[in-house]
């Protein structure tokens, strides 16, 4: 789902608004975690966030505040563009101890030091040296180990006797098991009931005692605070605690050896973690490397946090790059991130796709969606800012891909490099005129073509794609097309289309009142059924398109007839339903597709 709320071109500092004291309810999950994080570290717990009033995507998180209007309209940020961060530089006494613990770190026991490898392809393309930190070799293709074992292992022997536990669906569950079979340690991992078997599996294969709960993360996760309460036992973070983040800064001491002069370092971010512990190594021992955050479009909550200057919890969150998917960065993280990063780049989950291609073709080793997040940003950072002849680094933080998702991958990979296009085009509906049509594309190679007759239209809709080798040569060809009474859109980077709209070519109807939204299910039996419940027959259904892209979430397209009169009762019971949504009818793409 396209992401609504953009972070600024500005830099963070000029934000005029400034944190107020927020009292935290200590029943609630985060007040309870948040109070154990207190606990480990003997501080007292930060201001948490106020409420962005921007879009349904953001809201206050699960604190007892009062709501306070904060509205902001934030500017368009380019792919690669850097948001500012002026960063304070922290407390001296804490950083050195930050180094002394990451030097001192005994992750080696369980990871290995990750080669940094020379992208020969990407270098040349760019016109810079561009290196990639392989965490996706670590034994369980992620970095999460090197937290999660950094943390087990400075726990007391009573401790690592009881046990410890976590919530994770990914790849910190795998760490903290891996980290409990090397310390002998039982591990209780809670997952969702929706998560994947092969990764239910890889977990138990690595001792790990799983519990399945709840249909979510956060039911997970407070059911899991609620075991370790009850059970005595220790709650490993997948981020937001000085071991799991000291851990993650043994990947900076790494890349400090391996290469000197770097520009920039590019961290992908969820929680914030990685970032920090990188973050915390290299301003101490290499200051003027830059150190720059990279995050996607729909879910950019360290962005807007860091924007309004405490966290902000996301409504909506775009869980195409999971492991990155976070509503809310962690309490500790966010004031690191404040404190030592240099910015935060934004890029779209094509880019992402395009990055999983390019590592594919530099050594056909294929990364998870946010394994490639940091790997995009920092190509699209070089290419907006012409960069040339520096030392880059971008850390491909895993490789756990879902099989299920490379569809989808493929799909956007091409349109995100720019080396297709995604086009639409009318012609009129006579005999010959797709006969123009090809002759006015020329040598641009067709890739794909989806067309149907409608008698409802007076003009021939043609939704293609044709590979690119200049992007003149593209504009040249579009100028060509519409200069000949066939107006042409380019739709590359309209998820929406390529996810949806292509596949509808041809559906277009004259229905009254009708609307159409994208829905985001869970991907768990009994969701349609739900959804049905929720508003059949009170509205008639005109149009359903979903497809399985291995995703937690399924994304699906929708159409009803709701009167003007009864928007107001259709959007209730959407709310109501729990399952995020976007009205779609004012995307260009349903008016030239789908809509009559």
């Amino acid at each position: 789902m396209e992401f609504l709320c953009l972070a600024p071109t500005h830099s963070f500092s000029t934000n005029p608004k400034s944190t107020k004291n927020i009292s935290i309810d200590r029943t609630s999950t985060t007040g309870r975690i948040m109070k154990m994080y207190q606990n480990m570290r003997g501080s007292t717990v930060r201001p948490s966030a106020l409420p962005l009033k921007m879009s349904r995507i953001v809201s206050v998180p699960d604190i007892s505040a009062p709501v306070v209007s904060a509205p902001a309209i934030l500017p368009k940020v380019d792919p690669g563009e850097l948001v500012v961060n002026n960063p304070t530089g922290g407390n001296p006494d804490e950083l050195i101890q930050y180094l002394v613990d990451i030097l001192a770190s005994p992750v080696y026991d369980v990871a290995i030091e990750s080669p940094l490898e020379l992208a020969k392809k990407l270098s040349t393309r760019l016109g810079v040296n561009f290196y990639i930190k392989r965490e996706d070799k670590q034994s369980v293709f992620s970095f999460k180990l090197r937290g999660a074992y950094n943390m087990m292992s400075n726990l007391s022997k009573e401790e690592l006797a009881k046990g410890v536990i976590t919530a994770s669906a990914g790849n910190h569950a795998q760490g903290v098991a891996l980290a409990g079979q090397r310390l002998n340690c039982t591990s209780t991992i809670v997952m969702p009931e929706t998560t994947p078997q092969i990764k239910v599996d890889a977990v138990r294969g690595l001792g790990g005692n799983v519990v399945l709960h709840g249909q979510t993360f956060d039911e997970a996760q407070t059911y899991a605070v609620e075991l370790s309460e009850k059970d005595k036992l220790t709650y490993i973070p997948p981020f937001d605690a000085p071991g799991v983040i000291k851990g993650q800064g043994t990947i900076g001491t790494e890349i400090n050896r391996q290469l000197k002069d770097i520009h920039a370092v590019f961290v992908p971010v969820g929680g914030g973690g990685l970032i920090s512990g990188v973050a915390a190594f290299f301003k101490q021992i290499a200051p003027n490397t830059k150190i720059i955050g990279v995050e996607p479009y729909g879910a950019a909550s360290m962005t807007l946090s860091l924007y309004e200057g405490h966290r902000v919890k996301l409504e909506n969150v775009d869980t195409f790059a999971d492991g990155v998917a976070v509503a809310l960065v962690g309490e500790y993280t966010f004031a690191k991130c404040q404190e030592l990063i240099d910015g935060m780049v934004l890029v779209r989950n094509d880019g992402i796709s395009a990055a999983i291609k390019d590592v594919y073709d530099e050594g056909r080793n294929i990364l998870e969606t946010s394994g490639a997040v940091a790997i995009a940003g920092a190509a699209a950072y070089c290419e907006f800012y012409n960069i040339k002849n520096e030392n880059i680094v971008a850390i491909a933080s895993g490789a756990n891909m879902d099989f299920s998702k490379l569809h989808k991958v493929t799909e956007l990979a091409e349109l995100g490099s720019d080396k297709e296009a995604l086009l639409a085009t009318f012609m009129i509906e006579q005999p010959g005129s797709f006969k123009t049509f090809a002759k006015l594309v020329g040598s641009m190679n067709i890739t794909e073509v989806t067309y149907r007759f409608t008698s409802e239209r007076k003009e021939a809709l043609v939704l293609y794609r044709v590979d690119v080798d200049e992007k003149s040569d593209l504009e040249e060809m579009i100028k060509k097309l519409n200069s000949s009474n066939m107006k042409t859109f380019n739709f590359s980077h309209n998820e929406l289309v390529a996810e949806h709209i292509k596949h509808l070519v041809g559906g277009s109807a004259s229905i009254s009142d009708e609307i159409f939204g994208e829905f985001i299910f869970p991907e768990k039996a009994g969701a349609l059924s739900t959804f049905l419940e929720a508003f059949s027959p009170r509205w008639n259904i005109t149009l359903c398109r979903y497809r399985d892209q291995g995703d937690i979430n399924g994304n699906v397209l929708v159409g009803f007839q709701v009167p003007q009169s009864e928007m107001d009762e259709f959007k209730s019971q959407a709310d109501g339903l729990g399952y995020p949504y976007e009205l779609d009818n004012l995307n260009e793409a349903f008016n030239i597709v789908v809509a009559e």
